[in-house]
């Protein structure tokens, strides 16, 4: 018997089975273990992102009691002040001025402990913790505090992917938002007060027609951006190097050409996302090619899925940066045409700053690093979010690193 449960051991081990199975037999399939409808080929995991008919109820209870009341809740009037409020720090000039130098030296500081060594786990020394370690120098945090941030993240990442609901995980998860919660509102009620040129006070000081986020909702920005930004980043750097060291044709034409650094990111979130599902919830029924989901139920887009399916790429399975049926230019917009940031009005608001994280970062290590191999086997891990829990690599030291 075919096994289409997302959630079963065959699953983790392997999940390209499951998926294909889900999208040609169960389109539509009720998870009673999740109580939710998985979904799983391309045109409906596109259309639940950009139908109105789909809201993000959902995410009171997935996300606020972690969070608080974040800008993925919001519609209308209200979503469109708040995205205003905060894009601007995410893309253009102020991205690249402000906050790439941040990349730069963060990517430099961790690469300067191994980058003689010749061999690393690439997760543990670098991918897991340099996008947090950005994001703390981005709000102009002391830098004494990556590791506490490192700790924050990885409870709340545990929170949200706590599919089987551990009460142990939920309430570690609930502790940390109290914890973080009263690090940061003496910090953001200083930054309204007196503002430097960091992203804290940028979001504490920022105005649209004479509004401005609270200090509850930076709070709770901040901490969906430590997620967010963090896991996505992390997970999507394993998952491409792994697919460059894997591949040495695709690894040859990066190298040569480091422009294509975006393509192996785009194609990464297409082939191996980090994020492997994101939940929606129906104002109404809704008829999608499996059948019916009824209004009010939750509907878990296997973006995972939807971006293997062979009704809408060629060859889906294989990893190609100049792959003719994915339109790069548009990757990290909302007009994209993988799942892998949503799609629509939620599509991801750190699209373009996750794009500058992963181009410093791998250019940095391809400057540091040739030769490079497996030292052992990498196992993915995760269903919710996918990628190798160690990635040990061989490389020969390069004098221009």
């Amino acid at each position: 018997m075919t096994v289409t449960d997302i959630l079963s051991p065959e699953c983790m081990a392997d999940p390209v089975p499951v998926w294909e199975a889900l999208r040609e037999t169960r389109p539509l399939a009720f998870h009673e273990g999740m109580n939710a409808y998985v979904i799983s080929r391309y045109e409906d995991v596109e259309r639940a992102f950009k139908d109105p008919a789909f809201t993000s109820d959902n995410y009171s209870w997935q996300l606020e009691p972690v969070h608080g009341r974040t800008i993925l809740q919001m519609d209308g009037r209200e979503h469109a002040i708040h995205r205003r409020l905060v894009t601007p720090a995410f893309r253009g000039s102020e991205l690249t001025a402000r906050f790439v130098p941040v990349m730069r030296r963060n990517s430099r500081e961790l690469l300067d402990d191994f980058r003689d060594d010749g061999e690393v786990d690439l997760v543990d020394a670098f991918t897991t913790r340099y996008p947090i370690n950005v994001i703390v120098d981005m709000l102009g945090l002391p830098k004494s505090d990556h590791a506490l941030f490192h700790r924050w993240y990885t409870s709340i990442m545990a929170f949200l992917a706590n599919l089987t609901q551990d009460p142990e995980v939920t309430e570690r998860g609930l502790l940390t938002k109290d914890e973080l919660q009263a690090y940061l509102l003496p910090r953001i009620a200083a930054r309204v007060a007196d503002p430097r040129d960091d992203l804290l006070s940028v979001l504490g000081t920022a105005e649209i027609d004479g509004e401005r986020m609270s200090a509850l909702e930076i709070k709770a920005f901040v901490s969906l951006l430590l997620v967010a930004g963090g896991e996505t980043t992390d997970k999507a750097l394993a998952n491409l190097m792994l697919n460059l060291v894997r591949d040495p044709e695709q690894m040859a034409l990066v190298r040569a050409d480091r422009s294509l650094i975006a393509h192996a990111l785009a194609e990464t979130l297409r082939h191996s996302p980090p994020v492997q599902m994101i939940m929606r919830q129906p104002a109404e029924d809704v008829r999608l090619s499996g059948g019916t989901v009824p209004a009010g139920a939750t509907v878990v887009c296997l973006i995972a899925a939807a971006n293997r399916d062979p009704r809408r790429y060629a060859d889906p399975d294989r990893f190609d940066v100049t792959r003719p049926d994915l339109d790069f230019a548009k990757a990290f917009t909302a007009a994209a045409d993988h799942t892998g940031f949503a799609l629509g009005r939620h599509f991801c608001v750190g699209a373009m700053l996750a794009k500058a994280e992963v181009e410093v970062a791998v250019n940095a290590l391809l400057d540091a690093m040739d030769d490079i191999e497996l030292a052992e086997p990498p196992v993915p891990q995760g269903v919710f979010t996918r990628a190798p829990g160690s990635l040990r690599l061989r490389f020969r030291p390069t004098l221009s690193g």
